[in-house]
């Protein structure tokens, strides 16, 4: 076992145990980001299922379970819940995913945060719903943190690669 799988294990019973004292988002969030890890470094998909629900959960728990919080860390919260889903769908290939992730982001669009423009077009591509994935994929291009090799690099745009519109956003942010 590699030593950062063992330092991850290691913190997930720490976290876990700092949970039994008292749950905070912040408590939330570490403790579902280390699943994520784990999964990333697993290639048993029944252990990465396995862990993605784990994360699921304490992301959904720890967004409703406290009634304040800064809009950051909610913010944050809301994004690794999308990434877990969108892992999901990498795992299972059901679009159902994809439809969930748009459900968690949509209503937080209007924060104007990069990574909520990209989740919502990554998920919108593999709903193939073109005009959606053209809409916020601009929107992302907008941002100060777009990541122009990110975008041409993702399986899920490829679609797009040959159309017009994907070729103006790229080369809007090549100049």
């Amino acid at each position: 076992m590699r030593n950062n799988t063992k330092h991850i294990i290691q913190r997930i019973g720490e976290t876990d145990q700092l949970f039994l004292q008292g749950n905070t988002p912040e408590l939330a969030l570490e403790r579902s980001d280390l699943r994520l890890q784990l999964i990333a470094l697993s290639s048993n998909h029944q252990e990465q299922v396995y862990f993605l629900k784990e994360a699921v959960v304490l992301l959904e728990q720890g967004r409703i379970e406290f009634e304040e919080m800064p809009m950051d860390l909610y913010i944050n919260l809301s994004l690794h819940l999308a990434k877990a889903y969108m892992v999901f769908f990498e795992l299972t290939k059901e679009s159902r995913y994809a439809l969930i992730t748009q459900q968690i982001m949509k209503p937080m669009s209007k924060a104007g945060h990069s990574d909520i423009f990209f989740y919502l077009a990554y998920a919108s591509a593999v709903q193939q719903e073109p005009a959606l994935t053209r809409h916020w994929l601009t929107k992302y291009s907008k941002t100060q943190a777009f990541d122009l090799e990110l975008m041409q690099s993702h399986h899920a745009f490829s679609a797009y690669k040959n159309e017009v519109w994907f070729s103006g956003i790229l080369q809007s942010r090549m100049h």
